[in-house]
């Protein structure tokens, strides 16, 4: 059974940090292109960062370039987003994807509320 399990996610203040994580299970995790998408309320849902098989490769939304950081490990099949220098307009439910060829899974998303 595959399952993507994201944590991390809760209430910060602006200009705080969250670190999301995503534990995948059921599927052969190194072979399959990681990404995390966000989608706030009356949103589409929009690529965040993507990262390449064994992490050699990166992609960033503009805005969100300087301040957050995609990582995997393959080893323990978990993704991680660090989120830093965060704002208001972080706000939204962020969701962990698995991609590859002709096939997708997604997470059941986690909540990122920045207010003060």
């Amino acid at each position: 059974q595959v399952q993507l399990v994201e944590s991390g996610g809760g209430l910060v203040q602006p200009g705080g940090s969250l670190r999301l994580s995503c534990a995948a299970s059921g599927f052969p995790f190194s072979n399959y292109v990681m990404s995390w998408y966000r989608q706030a309320p009356g949103n589409e849902r929009d690529l965040v960062a993507r990262i390449s098989r064994f992490g050699r490769n990166r992609d960033y939304a503009d805005s969100v370039k300087g301040r957050f950081t995609i990582n995997r490990d393959n080893r323990n099949d978990t993704v991680y987003l660090q989120m830093n220098s965060l704002k208001s307009e972080d706000t939204a439910v962020y969701f962990c994807n698995a991609q590859e060829t002709g096939r997708a899974y997604w997470g059941q998303g986690t909540q990122v509320t920045v207010s003060s």
